[in-house]
């Protein structure tokens, strides 16, 4: 139960910071807040992953739980337990945004009241971008917390952290960047409207995204990792 919890508190730490943020930056109003976005996303996995890595792996995000369950990282039942918490641990937050903000919401051009989700270019291409971004972003994750890494895995949280800032510099204009079920999930709740008619493709753009990665790590890694083991 203490890793499903530090999942909780991982993912609520993840969408708050970062979607507080994005709110409080006026994410997509002009290129300071886009970086600032960013930038505050990879700090906050960062932060998380020195926190609570040693009990949980800080997946923080379905997407990554799904690519470690199909790499061989873990069991069906972490793997749903992990994505449980994850999503109530967005939830809670979206919810304190929610209530911090209240009627003063803030609708630049993509982020909302809630730092929410939504396809600029209409759904098709958001789902391509989230499917790609992610796939980048959890091969990433695989990569960087191998056991074949040696002693590069001690700046694991890193290097996942570094290269979500340059997933979400590259996302931000087209869907606000997700790349993680849970942080969208959260804010479309209460957020309603567009970001919840388009929440599916924030959903399943990341885990098919995941899914890919998983399948691009274990040919490329060649099983080194049960070998390992």
């Amino acid at each position: 139960m203490k890793k499903y919890l530090a999942e909780m508190v991982g993912t609520f730490v993840l969408t708050f910071l970062g979607c507080g943020a994005a709110v409080a930056l006026g994410c997509g109003t002009d290129t300071a807040s886009v970086v600032g976005t960013a930038i505050a996303f990879g700090l906050a996995v960062v932060a998380m992953a020195y926190t609570i890595g040693g009990i949980s792996g800080c997946h923080i995000n379905p997407a990554i739980t799904l690519g470690c369950f199909l790499s061989g990282r873990m069991n069906a039942k972490d793997c749903g337990m992990y994505m449980v918490f994850q999503v109530i641990g967005a939830i809670l937050a979206a919810a304190v945004l929610a209530g911090i903000i209240g009627t003063a919401a803030v609708d630049p051009i993509i982020t909302t009241k809630t730092g929410a989700n939504a396809c600029a270019f209409g759904v098709t291409n958001g789902l391509i971008v989230e499917i790609v971004l992610t796939m980048i972003f959890v091969l990433v994750v695989l990569g960087a917390t191998a056991k074949t890494n040696g002693a590069t895995n001690n700046f694991a949280g890193l290097a996942i952290g570094l290269s979500l800032i340059l997933i979400h510099l590259v996302g931000i204009h087209f869907t606000g960047t997700s790349v993680n079920p849970a942080r969208s999930i959260g804010p479309a709740l209460f957020e309603g409207g567009q970001a919840l008619s388009e929440l599916w493709v924030f959903i399943v753009g990341p885990l098919v995204g995941g899914a890919l990665a998983a399948c691009i790590w274990k040919i490329i890694d060649c099983n080194c990792d049960k070998k390992a083991e």
